[in-house]
C-alpha cells in the first residue's frame, strides 16, 4: 500500500501541467469569480489539457475571464453571467463540471454551518448540470463536501441521470496538508511524502493513514498533533484571514491538481488519488459516500481502493468519522427531498 501511494503520487505530480495533450476538453468552473474560483480558472488557463474554458459567475466572471485569457497558452476563455442563458452556454458541451461556488467559512464557522447557504446554490447549479450536460464529469468543492455531494446525486438522481462514477468530492486539500505537514514534521520533500486520506472533508471525518506513510512508526503526541493539525488545518487559515475567507488559493491548487488528475485518466492514463465518492466500502452501514483511493479512468471512478491496513488508532479514527459522515450524507438527501 506504501508502495502504491508513493508511485501514484509521484505520476501525479508528474502529470500536472505536462507540455503536451493528446486530447481537448472543455471545462467549466462555476462561481468563477468568487476567492477559489478566480485562481482556479488561472491554473485550468494553464493546464494544456483544457482547450475551452467556460467561467459562469452571478457577477464578475466576464471580467475574469478577460484576464486569464491573457495568458499565453492554446486554450479559449469565455465568461457568462446569468442573463442572456450564461449558464447553459457554460454547461453545453462541457465534459468536466468544477463547483466552487459558494460563500466561505469565517471564524467561528464549522463547514456544517455553511449549509443552508450552500445547500441552495450547489442544488440549483446541479439541476442546470443535469439539464445541459448530463454526462459531464463533476467535481464538487463547495463545502460542507461530506453534504454537497450527497446533493448533487440526489438532484441527478431526480433527473433520472445519475452515473456514480461521474461525481466526486474533491478532498485533495487534505491530502497536500498532509504531505506539507508530515514534511515539516520529518524535515523532508512535501513532494515525496504521499499520504492517503480517507473518509471524509471535514474535521474527525478526515482520516489520514500515517501507517501507510513514509513514517508508520510516528506515535504519541507528535502522532496526534499531526492528525489534528490535518483535520483542522482549514481552521488555521480561517483565522489568519481573520474574517476574510477561507483557503482559496491552497484549495484552488488542490482542486486543479485532481481536475489535472480526471482530465489525464480520461485520456487513457489512469490516476489513482483520495476522492469523495459513492463507495461501497460502508454501504451496509447506511454510508453511501465515502473518501478513500480511486482510480479514475475514461468512465470516472473505475476502482474503488479498499482502505488496507489500518492500525488500531486509525480504526478508532474510522469509526469516528462514520458516526458524522453518516448525519452529513443524510443531511444533504433530506434538504433535497424536503427542497427539491
Amino acid at each position: 500500500m506504501v508502495f502504491l501511494a508513493r508511485n501514484v503520487f509521484a505520476q501525479v505530480q508528474r502529470r500536472a501541467f505536462s507540455s503536451s495533450s493528446a486530447n481537448a476538453y472543455k471545462v467549466a468552473v462555476l462561481g468563477a469569480a468568487g476567492g477559489i474560483g478566480q485562481p482556479l480558472s488561472l491554473l485550468l488557463k494553464l493546464n494544456n489539457k483544457v482547450t475551452d474554458l467556460a467561467l459562469y459567475d452571478l457577477r464578475g466572471a466576464p471580467g475574469v475571464a478577460a484576464d486569464v485569457s491573457h495568458v499565453p497558452t492554446n486554450s479559449t476563455v469565455a465568461g457568462y453571467a446569468p442573463d442572456n442563458g450564461g449558464l447553459e452556454k457554460a454547461l453545453t458541451g462541457s465534459e468536466v463540471i468544477l463547483i466552487p461556488a459558494g460563500v466561505p467559512r469565517k471564524p467561528g464557522m464549522t463547514r456544517d454551518d455553511l449549509f443552508n447557504t450552500n445547500a441552495s446554490i450547489v442544488r440549483d447549479l446541479a439541476k442546470a448540470a443535469a439539464e445541459y450536460a448530463p454526462k459531464a464529469f463533476v467535481l464538487v468543492i463547495a463545502n460542507p463536501v461530506n453534504s454537497t455531494v450527497p446533493i448533487v446525486a440526489e438532484v441527478y438522481k431526480s433527473k433520472g441521470v445519475y452515473d456514480s462514477k461521474r461525481l466526486f468530492g474533491v478532498t485533495t486539500l487534505d491530502v497536500l496538508r498532509a504531505s506539507r505537514f508530515i514534511s515539516e514534521v520529518k524535515g523532508t520533500d512535501p513532494n515525496e511524502e504521499p499520504v492517503t486520506v480517507v473518509g471524509g472533508h471535514s474535521g474527525v471525518t478526515i482520516v489520514p493513514l500515517l501507517s501507510q506513510s513514509n513514517h508508520p512508526a510516528i506515535e504519541g503526541e507528535t502522532r496526534d498533533a499531526l492528525v489534528h493539525r490535518i483535520q483542522f488545518g482549514g481552521d488555521e487559515v480561517v483565522q489568519a484571514k481573520d474574517g476574510a475567507g477561507s483557503a482559496t488559493l491552497s484549495m484552488a491548487q488542490a482542486a486543479a491538481r485532481f481536475a489535472n488528475s480526471l482530465l489525464s485518466s480520461m485520456s487513457g492514463a489512469p490516476v489513482t488519488e483520495p476522492t469523495f465518492v459513492d463507495s461501497p466500502l460502508f454501504k451496509d452501514e447506511g454510508i453511501d459516500f465515502f473518501s478513500s483511493q480511486v482510480t479514475l479512468g475514461p468512465s470516472g471512478a473505475e476502482v474503488i481502493h479498499s482502505l488496507g491496513k489500518l492500525n488500531d488508532y486509525e480504526e478508532k479514527l474510522i469509526e469516528a468519522a462514520k458516526v458524522d459522515l453518516k448525519k452529513n450524507i443524510a443531511k444533504g438527501v433530506k434538504f433535497v427531498a424536503e427542497n427539491p
